[in-house]
């Protein structure tokens, strides 16, 4: 059963991740359906739904110095198209990940710059909404 939740949280994630969204989420779905099921809900229809407090943009940028931190690279790929799509530059982008180096080193920071510049090329292939 699909809750309002995690409707809430879909019709969120899909503002954030456009196209890509089904193909993200499908493989969730088929390996545990409850990961996925949590993943909308709590996350997206939770936090990221709630635009009271934080924008969207806001919210990617947030999203992409904690990626960057931790060094989760295909998720980081993935919210920095989100960011663009959120509305966030690509300066702002490369801002965030550079004053991370403070809290992570430059390893991690020039992973996720990098990173950056294979989102950007990728995103400007894409076709926007």
């Amino acid at each position: 059963m699909t809750s309002d939740r995690y409707m809430k949280g879909l019709r969120e994630f899909k503002k954030h991740f456009g196209k890509a969204a089904v193909a993200y989420l499908q493989p969730l779905e088929e390996i545990y359906p409850k990961f996925a099921q949590v993943n909308m809900e709590f996350p997206f229809g939770d936090l990221y739904a709630d635009h009271k407090s934080l924008d969207a943009r806001t919210r990617e940028l947030v999203a992409l110095a904690a990626l960057t931190v931790l060094g989760t690279l295909p998720q980081m790929n993935a919210h920095i198209k989100a960011a663009l799509r959120c509305g966030a530059t690509e300066t702002e982008i490369l801002e965030v990940i550079t004053q991370m180096t403070a809290y992570c080193g430059f390893p991690l920071a020039t992973n996720a710059l990098l990173e950056a510049g294979k989102a950007f090329k990728e995103f400007d292939d894409m076709p926007k909404k």
